[in-house]
Formats: C-alpha cells, structure tokens, sequence
C-alpha cells in the first residue's frame, strides 16, 4: 500500500471525524471532490466544492493543483474540510 495513505479528516459542519485512504498520485483538488462527494451522500447537507482542505496541526491550505505526494501529507495526517 505504497501508494495510498491513511489519514483523519474532521468536518466541523457534520462534528464527524472519518479514517480515509487516499492515493498519493491524485490532486488534492480531486481528493476534495470525491470527500465532498462521498460524504454528501451520507447525509442531508449539500456541501460546496469552494471548501477548502486544512492541515490540523500546523493549518496549511492545501492547493488543489498540488498531487498528494508533493505535499506533507502522510499516514495519521489529520485533515480538516471547511
């Protein structure tokens, strides 16, 4: 599994945390959408995709255009979709 990472990713609109795996050879403005995506249809808010995705511990914005594997991304990461 070299090529995927295990992170946390908290949503403060829903106060839920989940456990996702994520490909490193992805954007992360293609790992937004499919979070975002995934998780609007498990519940009942419509989420947009002008979220952004936080660092937790140090609050780096990640931008979209970036592939996973170029960020600081890794296994345990804890992320936030405001």
């Amino acid at each position: 599994m070299n090529n995927k990472l295990l992170v946390l990713l908290y949503i403060p609109t829903i106060e839920k945390e989940y456990s996702v795996i994520i490909p490193i050879g992805k954007t992360i403005g293609a790992i937004k959408y499919y979070m975002i995506k995934v998780i609007s249809d498990f519940t009942d808010i419509d989420f947009t995709n002008e979220m952004q995705l936080y660092d937790k511990e140090n609050k780096n914005v990640y931008d979209d255009n970036l592939l996973v594997k170029d960020t600081d991304i890794k296994n345990g990461t804890r992320l936030i979709l405001i």
